[in-house]
């Protein structure tokens, strides 16, 4: 059919490849089953201030047991907003959490960390997390920034923000990150306030998402609830989620847990909106199966990415952003078993359309940090998110008439079109090799494996974020003095 006669809207359209777990109706019945059971069974909340706004706002509280009447869950649901927008520390839009948008980075909070020189498996370090922030910050699909687990050289109860201080000088992408309690989380604000003129500042555009986990099902501890608390008074971005095993802290089947899941972010939900309406909130979480034989998690299961995929879809349907997990695995070592694990879950996380995908640096079902990891998926990150790109179709890339002028038999090699197109349609690696055997031989004969690693050590030897100034280096570091002064003085009186 010649062009003439189609008849083309006045826009063009790049479908996006979809994964779908759950249909609108299914969602829709696992949110109801959730309201179900908030009004029915409610949740223990151990805050004294988290219980009195929950009883303002409506609850049934009877001692620390609140129900939540489902107009009131509904109303929260509505009156958060839908898309979140993220800064770098330059103030540049970074992040746009909305819709199928998908951003990618590291986890946090792990026990130990597989040193990248050495190989040795070890408690984490500060310099650990500033090499985190430095590797993160220089890998191009690695959106954001996590620690690299919690520092054990430094005061145990300001290890949170000590590795706020080591991410935000080594990196200028945004940062999720957790904190032991509400003096700690003032540091981490203060500290983020300083790196751009104030917190109004910081306030207007956001490089900072905080982090707190509930314990569930359906319990609720002053420290998790008071930090979403928090985050609505001062007007910042944060991720409140439970972690999630099925058969054992939620129902063995994916639904029962599915339920359990979002009615615990659905009481985090409703203590922000209740504190400020349209306070951003962002929900998820890592969920997936308990591995009967060790009682953990199950970091590589195919659970963890059907689950994951799950709530992201109810998600939507709620239209909170979503906090997903993938590039993650079970595996002790960098191997085989980790890859296939990180790269299913990684694709399957961005086929979900789940907004921000943490933990891709974790191995041993959670417990240990790598940074190589972290640059092995970032080159997994880049083939997926160039599925994620789809295939455009319009006049121009349709080609016709570059097909025409090649006629039958010849190439396109030479073709202007060919040339001003194929960098940007074509994924290009920087770690998977394609070069023939005897260059392959020639460089070495090297794995993937010794790619990574040599990798890694190229970028923590030489990569470096843009400095702050010395005079907001200066600001940090009088937050971090004030901090172990306060936390001196709470230990002199013990």
């Amino acid at each position: 059919m010649p062009k003439s006669q189609y008849v083309r809207a006045s826009f063009e359209t790049c479908a996006t490849p979809q994964f779908r777990v759950l249909s609108q109706d299914q969602c829709e019945s696992i949110f109801l089953g959730a309201l179900e059971v908030l009004q029915h069974t409610g949740a223990e909340v151990n805050s004294p201030e988290a219980l009195e706004i929950y009883r303002k706002g409506g609850c049934r509280v009877d001692g620390t047991r609140v129900r939540f009447p489902s107009h009131l869950v509904e109303w929260a649901v509505r009156t958060a907003p839908s898309r979140i927008t993220m800064y770098d520390r330059n103030g540049n839009r970074s992040m746009y959490l909305e819709g199928q948008n998908v951003y990618y980075g590291p986890g946090s909070a792990n026990t130990f960390t597989l040193d990248p020189f050495t190989g040795e498996r070890r408690r984490p370090l500060k310099q650990d997390t500033a090499r985190a922030a430095i590797v993160s910050d220089a890998l191009s699909n690695m959106d954001y920034v996590e620690d690299n687990g919690a520092p054990m050289d430094v005061t145990p109860t300001l290890a949170d923000v000590h590795a706020f201080q080591a991410m935000v000088t080594n990196t200028t992408k945004p940062i999720i990150h957790w904190g032991f309690g509400i003096n700690q989380y003032q540091d981490i604000v203060d500290m983020a306030s300083a790196c751009v003129g104030g917190l109004s500042e910081l306030q207007k555009r956001p490089f900072l998402i905080l982090y707190s986990e509930s314990s569930p099902p359906l319990r609720h501890s002053s420290e998790a609830i008071d930090k979403a608390l928090f985050a609505a008074k001062k007007d910042l971005p944060c991720i409140y989620t439970p972690c999630i095993f099925s058969g054992g802290v939620a129902p063995a089947t994916m639904a029962g847990s599915l339920v359990v899941a979002v009615a615990d972010a659905l009481i985090g939900i409703v203590a922000g909106q209740l504190v400020r309406e349209g306070s951003s909130f962002i929900m998820g979480g890592p969920i997936s199966t308990m591995d009967m034989s060790s009682s953990s998690l199950a970091y590589g299961a195919p659970e963890l990415s059907l689950l994951s995929a799950g709530l992201s879809n109810v998600a939507r349907y709620m239209g909170i952003p979503m906090f997903s997990t993938a590039g993650c695995s079970d595996s002790k070592v960098i191997d085989t078993q980790l890859a296939i694990e990180a790269a299913f879950s990684i694709l399957v996380a961005g086929l979900s359309g789940a907004n921000l995908i943490h933990d891709c640096n974790l191995m041993d079902k959670g417990v240990t940090g790598s940074l190589e990891l972290t640059v092995l998926d970032d080159e997994i990150i880049g083939m997926v998110k160039r599925i994620l790109r789809g295939i455009e179709v319009n006049d121009d890339t349709l080609a016709v008439d570059v097909i025409d002028h090649v006629s039958p038999g010849g190439h396109f090699l030479g073709e202007e079109h060919t040339i001003e197109r194929f960098r940007d349609e074509f994924w290009w690696p920087t770690l998977i090799s394609r070069v023939r055997y005897d260059e392959w031989k020639l460089y070495g004969s090297k794995t993937l494996g010794q790619r990574v690693k040599e990798k890694t050590q190229e970028i923590i030897n030489e990569h470096r974020a843009e400095p702050l100034s010395q005079k907001i280096l200066d600001q940090i570091q009088a937050v971090v003095d004030r901090a172990e002064a306060r936390e001196a003085s709470l230990k002199s009186k013990k």
